[in-house]
């Protein structure tokens, strides 16, 4: 788990940089803190920082063999499978992956990327043949941006460190106005918001040389006919799924997990508690809180429940050495702008906050961290998968308010742009790039939209939020559910095994029913845990308040000041984004916009 960056030219000489590539690797440091490293040539500077994980001695980048040289973010779960293979060519020297990585590349060249179960983003240079090779994980759990001059070609794995070139311009024009008003938290897929910049999208690689930028897409979910029973199908992803736990517990360092005391953590705490017992270790669990929370929670429609009871209920059950944090209302403020900061763009507001806290006080026990996201775009856990009419409905579930957000959009850009044909055309063409059988039933041809869409939007914007908020602190967290074997096999699993008893991830209840207690198998979903907190409410309130009444220049060239001023007044509470933003969410959005305009200095085009 790293920070990587780089810039290639094959007509500049780019020793003549080192300051600036200093500066990209200062703004790395949070997601490397162990070690750093850089090679520089005349036509290559690759720029690295660490946190080590695995064979801490051995795994030091940049990593050269031969004429290749590689910088790597991530880790490989069949590492010891590939080393074995790739041992009839090769010595080994470390037991880390990124020999395993450097190697396979070197023997199966940009197929290597097939061969690879992991979480990664990469770059390989080639010295003699003047070219680099890019790639990122089929999931996109791991960042890698880029942007390209007509000489040059310049990435790294956050935005910040991007912006530390001086050849990327801190500027956004109406693409970039309809990301931060129409599209955020979520991003359009390859989109990197700031003008020229773009993201390589998940499951794509490619070449850089002296022709230019050549990347092509080497995975994606696929339509297949599954010929098993409902009872073969539990029983395939039970085997699934433990392995690809398991295989998440190799480390060097201590492993811990997330526990909400919800199905899909509580799932993999489980299986993790029973293997480290093996061993005669004990697992530590770590659940996040409000102040004041046992005042102010409210059932609703969306969290039936709070989670206290059943992470209690799990901890007796896993005898884990269980750790709570709790955040207090005015240090949830307070980080929204770490939070925008460790994003490198505005985002989900208390809920992005929220979680670099706990991931600070989690990084005072451990390195490595298991968390439970992905479950529910891939076994249809949410509620728009299964409410007939919302799922039905054309559009992005989670995000039917673009009349709304539109008002919020100033003049100049509300000219440039057209709201509904922006968002809808997104989701369009999303769902038609969706690959079925011609086999499948109105209702299978519908849900594998449902997937795909959820899979390329809201999932990635969740893999966002877990990714930066965690490493801001060298917190490295790993995702078993997005193990890509586990998304192509349910991609093909009938929607009626999905929702067996008629229970959202009815499958996965049933598969793994032997690994939980009875009440927390049976707990009905319920989302990332929120302040209620009024204090909350009335501290953004103040904070957004301020900002305008102090200026708040930048925010309001982008946006319109008689919004923000009927949004400070509390008139209405749409869902900003599904039931993770409302009003709270939303005032707190525009602090963390404002704060980003201001911090990188963002010009409007």
């Amino acid at each position: 788990m790293c920070g990587i960056a780089g810039a290639i030219s094959f007509i500049e000489d780019m020793r003549e940089d080192m300051k600036v590539y200093e500066k990209m690797q200062r703004a790395l440091l949070r997601r490397g803190p162990d070690q750093r490293g850089m090679l520089l040539t005349k036509e290559a500077a690759l720029i690295h920082t660490r946190l080590a994980v695995i064979d801490i001695n051995g795994g030091r980048q940049p990593m050269t063999f031969g004429k290749y040289t590689i910088i790597y973010n991530g880790e490989l779960y069949n590492t010891e499978e590939l080393r074995r293979e790739l041992a009839e060519d090769f010595d080994f020297t470390t037991r880390s992956d990124t020999e395993v990585v450097l190697k396979g590349y070197i023997k199966w060249g940009s197929s290597c990327v097939k061969h690879f179960n992991g979480i990664f983003a990469l770059a390989v240079y080639d010295e003699q043949e003047h070219q680099v090779f890019l790639a990122r994980d089929r999931i996109g759990v791991k960042p890698l941006f880029y942007f390209k001059t007509d000489d040059k070609l310049i990435f790294a794995s956050e935005l910040p460190a991007l912006l530390e070139h001086p050849d990327i311009p801190h500027e956004i024009d109406e693409t970039g106005a309809a990301e931060l008003i129409l599209m955020a938290p979520g991003r359009t897929m390859g989109c990197g918001v700031i003008r020229g910049v773009k993201e390589l999208p998940p499951g794509w690689c490619g070449y850089y040389d002296i022709n230019g930028l050549n990347i092509h897409e080497y995975w994606r979910l696929r339509a297949f006919e599954l010929h098993e029973s409902f009872e073969q199908t539990a029983e395939h992803v039970r085997d699934l799924l433990l392995d690809s736990i398991k295989r998440q517990l190799i480390s060097d360092v201590p492993v811990c997990t997330f526990l909400s005391g919800g199905l899909d953590s509580s799932l993999i705490s489980s299986v993790a508690a029973s293997e480290l017992k093996k061993h005669g270790k004990r697992l530590s669990t770590f659940s996040v809180d409000y102040a004041d929370n046992d005042r102010y929670f409210q059932i609703s429609h969306f969290q039936p429940n709070s989670d206290p009871e059943y992470i209690n209920c799990m901890t007796e059950y896993l005898g884990s050495d269980h750790h709570w944090t709790v955040v207090d209302t005015t240090e949830l403020i307070e980080a929204l702008d770490d939070a925008t900061e460790a994003r490198g763009l505005p985002g989900m507001a208390d809920v992005d906050a929220s979680l670099l806290l706990f991931c600070r006080e989690i990084k005072k026990h451990g390195t490595v961290a298991l968390s439970g996201e992905c479950a529910d775009e891939i076994f249809g856990g949410y509620p728009w998968y299964r409410d007939k009419d919302i799922r039905m409905t054309n559009g992005f579930p989670w995000a039917q308010c673009t009349a709304y957000r539109s008002r919020f959009i100033c003049d100049e850009y509300a000219m440039r742009i057209n709201p509904e044909e922006y968002v809808y055309s997104a989701y369009q063409r999303t769902a038609d790039s969706t690959l079925k059988l011609d086999s499948d039933s109105p209702l299978e041809s519908r849900m594998r939209e449902m997937t795909q869409l959820n899979f390329h939007w809201f999932m990635q914007n969740l893999l966002d939020r877990k990714d930066r908020m965690s490493m801001f602190s060298g917190l490295e967290v790993r995702v078993p559910f997005c193990d890509y074997r586990i998304a192509e096999y349910l991609y093909n699993v009938p929607w009626e095994y999905k929702d067996y008893m008629g229970r959202e991830k009815g499958l996965l209840r049933e598969a793994m029913k032997d690994w939980l207690p009875k009440n927390v198998l049976q707990r009905k979903k319920s989302p990332y845990p929120k302040t209620h907190n009024p204090a909350f409410l009335s501290g953004v309130t103040e904070k957004l308040r301020s900002i305008l009444d102090n200026g708040g220049d930048k925010l309001t060239q982008l946006v319109k000041r008689e919004e923000l001023e009927k949004l400070l007044r509390h008139e209405e509470n749409v869902q900003w984004y599904g039931q993770l933003m409302n009003l709270p969410q939303t005032i707190s959005y525009f602090i963390q916009l404002n704060y980003w305009l201001e911090r990188f200095d963002i010009r409007l085009k």
